[in-house]
């Protein structure tokens, strides 16, 4: 069984930081794509930041230049560091993983439970 773990969500002033982590346990072989999508209420999930295996990146134009996604492939962690927080930043954050589990062939998407993320004075 492979399962993600998000952790590090919470309640932040405008201006504040938070780091999301997302770990990938269980029987895996590899990891490709890791990243997080967030969905606020009304809205629809939007992607927030990817890192592929090579640890090439992609942000969403809202949190270029706060937001830094990075990742442990020894820990099978991924993090999103979030600075300059903004209350349109306030959503459930969904973490994902593109994982290939033992004995398999093909790749699969899978995700973690979500947290919230709260910016408000």
């Amino acid at each position: 069984q492979v399962q993600l773990v998000e952790s590090g969500g919470g309640l932040v002033q405008p201006g504040g930081s938070l780091r999301l982590s997302c770990a990938a346990s269980g029987s895996i072989f590899s990891i490709n794509a890791m990243g997080w999508y967030r969905q606020a209420p009304g809205k629809e999930r939007e992607l927030v930041a990817s890192i592929a295996s090579t640890a090439g990146t992609n942000y969403a134009d809202s949190v270029k230049g706060r937001f830094t996604i990075s990742r442990d492939n020894a820990k099978n962690t991924a993090y999103l560091q979030m600075n300059s927080l903004k209350p349109e930043d306030t959503a459930v954050y969904y973490c994902y993983a593109v994982i290939r589990p033992m004995s398999q062939t093909y790749y699969y998407n899978y995700w973690g439970q979500g947290t919230q993320v709260t910016v408000s004075s």
